[in-house]
């Protein structure tokens, strides 16, 4: 194994796969750190362009954007408050505060830097356990994956420290939203009250960009003529002079517990289908908070927020890169298109890929690696006009932003609808900030919302039983992780507050 893997590295270090490989994370990396442009688009974009290349190195491209674009939405996360992607949601709770309290530098390469090892981690269980661990999803039927998002959902109530009903509450808004629309079953309309705005539902990315983007720069632009609005009209350096990535990574490094079992949490998610980098990101941050010794400082800016979350985010691409390769099954949308590629060069993924294509299979494992470094010298040598950003007056900055976000919907599905429902969840993120109620939650559930119920009907079609959910035992362990997961946020809720009554806030 470990002769076939340095093959395949001394393979792709060649310029006839080196090349695509760069490229693709170049595009990658911009096309993540756009908002509204995903990674899915950018692969899709790049796909035409691989054709005329032979398959490894049209696979070695859309790696390269796979890996590229799961680093690049940390970008806009740090520098804007907006996700690049949706793979990089939570990076926005605990780097964009950081940012904004003078340290853009040092928020980015936590991020860059966590994701360079999360990923180099992954590698790891993508050569040695692509068998044993995607073994485990074909375990998985309807009620373990609805069990499954029982317990996503279960995890978010860590998520709010001031008032764990809100947080419930966001959560519920965030599954109603996903029921607007045709059922994910029988297509049957629901609460489209004959409307033909809404009888579609409301799409994933409008919704999410509305809901950070427009609730943020409203936030800002009402802070601009208060005493302290002084900070966004001219905001702080970026003071690269005195930048040490010796110290981020030192700083990763002091809490290898922490950075092991975000990995491992993003690889878990990417095993099991369409869940996907966003909630395997969010999931990441929720434990991490849990298992924090401060977990107070989430949300304003601690670095440990930032690393769990980039680190399960590229994580995660090595797990739905397993699936693929192990049953031909796409994890997610991207490795759907890679897939599809695949099918265009005449390759048959699934238990027999690797046996009979060992050349591709570890030339995929190489580009992967391979990929991270080519990744942080993009970064290393773009970083410093990204961060420039950060000195544009909000002024100036937030009608640029909101353009482009509108721009971003827009480009969906070139219709003004997607513009429509971007404002309207705008001005409903909006008033939940100012009511107090976390949006972390209420994506989760946007997440998951068509998941739960796809698999709840197809677990009652296939078998009425409703103790099925707690007599296979994969479900059940997930069940009782659930409940214990709600213990946990309850007794963390309230060791913060006897924290909060018996010490002076962190300000």
């Amino acid at each position: 194994m470990l002769d076939l893997l340095w093959n395949g590295l001394v393979n792709i270090a060649q310029w006839k796969y080196l090349l695509p490989l760069f490229a693709g994370t170049l595009i990658g990396v911009i096309g993540g750190s756009l908002p509204g442009v995903t990674i899915t688009m950018t692969v899709i974009v790049v796909l035409p362009f691989t054709y005329g290349l032979d398959p490894l190195a049209g696979l070695a491209a859309m790696t390269g954007v796979y890996v590229g674009g799961s680093t690049g939405g940390l970008i806009a996360c740090c520098l804007l408050g907006i996700p690049g992607s949706p793979s990089s949601i939570a990076t926005t709770f605990d780097g964009f505060p950081m940012a904004r309290n003078g340290e853009p530098g040092r928020a980015i390469w936590l991020g860059v830097w966590a994701s360079v090892w999360g990923g180099l981690l992954g590698a790891l269980f993508l050569v040695f356990l692509t068998g044993p661990l995607a073994a485990i999803a074909l375990e998985f039927g309807p009620w373990e994956y609805f069990s499954l998002f029982v317990l996503a959902m279960a995890m978010v109530a860590g998520l709010s420290e001031s008032s764990l009903l809100k947080g419930l509450i966001s959560t519920a808004i965030g599954l109603l939203i996903t029921v607007v629309g045709h059922d994910p079953i029988g297509s049957v309309p629901r609460f489209t009250f004959g409307s033909a705005f809404i009888g579609g539902g409301f799409p994933f990315l409008p919704v999410l960009i509305g809901i950070f983007a427009f609730a943020q720069i409203m936030t800002d632009l009402e802070k601009l003529n208060s005493p302290r609005g002084e900070a966004l009209q001219s905001p702080a350096g970026v003071r690269l002079e005195r930048f040490s990535h010796l110290k981020v990574n030192l700083e990763i490094f002091k809490q290898p517990f922490l950075l092991a079992w975000s990995t491992i949490v993003g690889l878990i998610i990417g095993i099991l289908p369409a869940i996907g980098g966003s909630a395997s990101s969010v999931m990441a941050y929720d434990q991490a908070k849990k298992f924090s010794k401060t977990p107070n400082r989430f949300g304003k800016g601690h670095p440990e927020g930032i690393i769990a979350s980039e680190a399960s985010n590229n994580a995660n691409v090595s797990g739905s890169l397993m699936t693929i390769m192990a049953f031909g099954i796409p994890g997610d949308a991207v490795t759907a298109v890679m897939l599809g590629a695949m099918t265009i060069h005449g390759i048959q993924s699934g238990p027999l890929f690797i046996s009979q294509n060992p050349d591709i299979a570890y030339g995929i494992y190489a580009a992967y690696i391979l990929a991270h470094p080519c990744m942080l010298l993009i970064c290393l040598a773009l970083m410093p006009l990204m961060l420039r950003v950060t000195s544009v007056r909000m002024a100036v900055l937030a009608p640029v932003v909101l353009v482009l976000c509108v721009v971003g919907a827009y480009a969906l599905n070139n219709t003004m609808q997607s513009v429509y429902v971007l404002l309207l969840f705008g001005v409903v993120g909006y008033m939940l900030v100012k009511l107090g109620f976390p949006l972390a939650p209420l994506i989760l559930g946007l997440i998951l919302g068509d998941q739960i119920e796809i698999n709840l009907v197809r677990a009652i079609m296939t078998d009425a039983n409703p103790w099925l959910f707690l007599t296979r035992p994969i479900s059940c362990l997930l069940l009782l992780a659930a409940a214990s997961s709600v213990g946990l946020a309850i007794w963390q809720h309230w060791r913060h507050q006897t924290r909060m009554a018996g010490e002076e806030p962190d300000f």
